[in-house]
């Protein structure tokens, strides 16, 4: 495809519940997550009602991959290889192989197979993990993730891409810490910039027709305490004149800085969530719960993560449900992913925001008396 190139330059609340992103924490000292599955009367904004704000000069390019090589820079990209489930009943096994992730034409692929295979039972990170305790999923995908090679606090980051469709599918770009300062999954965060399930196949959003498609994004956080006293809080997407984003490319963007996160589709600023909402509770050295302090556990280093899973809690619970396994395969296509900084205060992201006046205001959760 051509790619479409913008560069800066250089020099109404909602909150519902949702599952982590398409695939757990995976560390060795965070509890992968079960799925608390979306009520299926969710629905979205309606399209075409958020304003795109101008989007600032300060913002500094500091990191980005165009997918121009023919090979993935592994400079970059660390790939996952498990069966694991992702701690939500997925049903894929995320390899390493030219089959299910690769560059063509300048467009990153990650794709979903319906085939048996078997692999690690555990995650990567996982104290246990060992290739030679296996597990079989029915399906194929691909996990990639910049841990230790891209790792960032604060920034704008943008990744442009083209979702997969179908019953089962479930695409995600999203963040997590890199050290789990604030304890296991979900107390040390999670930023989900973008995820979608089962586009393309009926909705079930609120008065939706018999003959509506799927097609809402979601943007949402994770945080509180450990699993499985853990929260979360966002809000879904639709695109204007009810697009479905499995069609063609759109650009999902956050911007985050200390104390708050901006969701943007397009540039089309729709969503917000503030330290006010959002918090952190953990055991200290004594074994007393505390309370984070300030913007806590979203002030600390978070790595990307690009994922294509197949099935789960949340997905298989929801529209048709289950997996229809007639769609496979299916690709997940990401044009570029860009990380911005901003130039005024690096220090704490601030300066540089793009804010539309109509964007949801998403309240989140207050953190329970200790």
């Amino acid at each position: 495809m051509k790619k479409t190139t913008v560069l800066y330059p250089f020099t109404l609340v909602v909150s519902f519940s949702l599952t982590a992103c398409g695939g757990g924490a995976g560390e060795a000292d965070a509890q992968p997550p079960i799925a608390n599955i979306p009520p299926s009367s969710q629905q979205a904004q309606e399209p075409d009602s958020f304003e795109i704000p101008e989007v600032s000069d300060k913002w500094q390019l500091i990191w980005s991959d165009e997918f121009e090589s023919s090979f993935i820079d592994m400079s970059k990209w660390g790939f996952e290889y498990n069966c694991a489930g992702g701690g939500n009943n997925e049903q894929q096994c995320y390899t390493k192989r030219l089959d299910n992730v690769f560059i063509e034409n300048g467009v990153l692929v990650i794709q979903a197979l319906r085939e048996d295979y078997t692999g690690p039972a555990e995650f990567d990170d996982s104290p246990s993990y060992d290739t030679n305790v296996t597990k079989t999923q029915p399906y194929t995908s691909a996990r990639l993730r910049t841990k230790n090679k891209g790792d960032w606090r604060y920034g704008r980051f943008e990744v442009r891409a083209k979702l997969p469709s179908g019953q089962g599918t479930w695409p995600a770009i999203w963040m997590l810490p890199t050290e789990w300062v604030y304890g296991g999954w979900a107390g040390s965060g999670e930023i989900d910039i973008m995820e979608a399930v089962n586009l393309k196949a009926r909705s079930d959003a609120l008065g939706a027709t018999s003959t509506g498609q799927e097609n809402r994004v979601h943007g949402t956080l994770h945080y509180g305490r450990a699993w499985p006293e853990n929260v979360y809080s966002g809000t879904s997407y639709v695109l204007p004149d009810n697009l479905n984003p499995a069609d063609d490319f759109h650009t999902y963007t956050i911007e985050w800085q200390a104390g708050e996160i901006r969701w943007y589709v397009d540039g089309a600023h729709y969503a917000t969530q503030t330290e006010n909402g959002w918090y952190t509770q953990y055991s200290n050295e004594q074994g007393s719960m505390i309370n984070g302090q300030d913007s806590a556990p979203f002030d600390q280093t978070f790595h990307l993560i690009v994922n294509f899973a197949v099935g789960g809690n949340w997905p298989s619970e929801v529209n048709e449900g289950g997996i229809d396994e007639s769609v496979f395969p299916q690709r997940f296509e990401i044009d570029y992913v860009r990380v911005y900084q901003c130039s005024i205060d690096k220090e704490t992201g601030k300066g540089c925001e793009a804010i539309g006046a109509d964007a949801k205001f998403v309240e989140g959760h207050q953190a329970p008396s200790l």
